[in-house]
């Protein structure tokens, strides 16, 4: 989208694809003009040196994949190396090479054109798709049809590394692209690169996976970004909602918790007694970052990404085995598992699910729960079996009101009934309209709550926070957010049950005095947002 300027500051909106708030010089990476390939008749006594030519660029684009696959499981655990994984499948796809050999010895193409030609009609073909995340995956064959050309042309691992190696040391940067292929997300220095915003790719693309995955704040769908935003120019990004603030003004940054470029720096402020401060994670490999950044708890563990990063469920024993080192590396803190919360933007084809006209009120989140009992029983009977190593908080997604929780606590206690299991709490999140309204209904019944304040703020003022063309009216600062917020915090006191905010205000700064004197004293912010947060509510309680 186009900026609107006020005096001195400049406001973007795009697309939020990874969450957190950061601030930097902006550092725009423009492309070098795409090389032109060779295109030319083969005689049929060269179609065997052009086919060595191709198959030797598959095996060396392979190698190089399966090196990425060793950093990444090291950097990030194994589930995001699964990504690079696919692709190294891809490359050695039989049928696929089959097709570039033909396009060689029938259409007598060089094997430039050869892999041109057979992945490009791949790459358009996804990208026609309705499926959002079958469309993403266009990136995929697009990153696999230039690493080819790569080394059929001689300029392996050409990409943004050299731009970004020119990154001065002493400031953060905001990276700006038109877009960002896995490999060069996974390769940022997050002690320099603080953030980036692209002109393409959504939320289901891979470089968006990564970019939650390493805690890099992102956002994306930003109109010639690369042309509009100047280098050196100062840039105030949030991830969770979408805006970006070019030139932002001293008062503004006052109020901005921004992601510093050295995690160790801000982590190690203590904690504050008043205010419990959590982290929230997408796959249990983050553990030892959320050690490592003095957390709390963890509260809240979205399972879900778990699938979606491997492109399947998950079986029982591989669920059990992730929350079991969960629940032991949290040594006795809380650990707040949300059952998957599927459907709407985090969907794949893996999952089946019909197309909708509006999934984000549609087959998702507990009433897909209610609808997969096969997704549901293995889920249930691996946290059971887990809790015998320590407690566990199971948390509903998108409870709409007593009678469905209800239904959803009662099936998970039937799923585990022949498991000696140790201590399980139950609680929903509060998200949707309907269930604030029986707020004091649920929070009798269940053993805590928790709220979820980026779908509620976009239930309530019916705004799709994904849409460029209405996220403008995604506004946490809404009276109407702050009543829903205050009357949950009374429910929860008059029925003395625990609360937490698990969404992207909980790690604002402006927004901490606000809770703290709602009477929430528990967050679950990103782990980057940790330190920040507890700034934030020390510098209040002092002054």
């Amino acid at each position: 989208m186009k900026g609107i300027t006020t005096k001195r500051e400049t406001y973007l909106r795009g697309l939020p694809v990874s969450g957190g708030i950061a601030c930097g010089l902006a550092h725009p990476i423009a492309r070098r003009g795409a090389r032109s390939i060779p295109f030319y008749t083969v005689p049929p006594a060269q179609a065997d040196n052009e086919v060595r030519r191709l198959d030797a660029a598959v095996e060396a684009a392979a190698l190089q994949l399966e090196r990425i696959v060793e950093k990444v499981s090291a950097r990030i655990g194994e589930a995001r190396a699964n990504i690079f994984v696919a692709q190294r499948m891809m490359v050695l796809d039989p049928v696929l090479r089959d097709q570039m050999h033909a396009a060689v010895r029938d259409r007598h193409l060089n094997a430039e054109a050869a892999v041109d030609r057979t992945l490009e009609s791949y790459e358009a073909m996804l990208a026609e798709l309705d499926d959002e995340y079958l469309r993403e995956r266009a990136s995929d064959i697009g990153e696999i049809r230039r690493r080819l050309l790569e080394y059929l042309r001689g300029h392996e691992g050409e990409g943004i590394e050299q731009d970004t190696a020119a990154i001065p040391g002493d400031r953060p940067v905001i990276l700006v692209a038109e877009e960002l292929t896995p490999q060069e997300t996974v390769g940022l220095d997050t002690t320099s690169v603080a953030g980036f915003i692209t002109e393409r790719g959504g939320p289901a693309s891979h470089a968006a996976i990564l970019a939650r995955a390493l805690g890099i704040p992102a956002v994306s769908g930003i109109e010639d970004a690369v042309n509009q935003i100047s280098r050196d120019c100062e840039v105030l990004l949030n991830g969770g909602t979408g805006e970006v603030i070019l030139s932002p003004s001293a008062e503004t940054l006052r109020h901005q918790p921004t992601t510093p470029p050295r995690l160790e720096a801000m982590s190690a402020i203590e904690p504050v007694p008043e205010l419990r401060v959590m982290a929230n994670i997408n796959l249990a490999s983050e553990a030892t970052r959320v050690r490592d950044a003095h957390a709390e708890g963890i509260g809240l563990y979205r399972t879900e990404f778990e699938c979606l990063s491997l492109g399947r469920m998950l079986t029982e024993d591989e669920q059990y085995a992730r929350y079991c080192s969960l629940v032991n590396s949290m040594s006795g803190l809380p650990l707040y598992v949300r059952l998957f919360d599927l459907g709407s933007d985090k969907s794949g084809a893996f999952l089946g699910i019909p197309a909708e006209e509006n999934p984000a009120l549609g087959f998702r989140g507990a009433r897909l729960l209610e609808g997969r009992p096969e997704w549901f029983v293995p889920q249930a009977r691996a946290i059971a079996r887990a809790s015998q190593h320590g407690p566990i908080h199971v948390v509903y997604p998108m409870i709409v009101d007593v009678a469905q929780f209800s239904r959803l606590r009662s099936f998970f206690l039937q799923c585990a009934s022949d498991i000696e299991a140790g201590t399980i709490l139950h609680g929903p999140m509060f998200e949707a309209p309907s269930a604030l309204l029986e707020a004091d209904a649920l929070l009798e019944c269940a053993d805590f709550g928790s709220i979820g304040t980026n779908d509620l703020i976009q239930y309530l003022l019916v705004v799709d926070r994904n849409n460029g063309l209405v996220a403008r009216d995604y506004d946490a600062d809404h009276p109407v957010v702050w009543a829903a917020i205050q009357r949950l915090a009374k429910a929860a006191r008059h029925a003395n049950k625990p609360l937490t905010v698990c969404g992207e205000i909980g790690g604002q700064p402006q927004y901490l005095p606000r809770l703290l004197d709602a009477g929430i004293n528990a967050v679950s912010v990103s782990i980057r947002l940790i330190g920040p947060a507890r700034q934030a509510a020390r510098r209040y309680l002092s002054s």
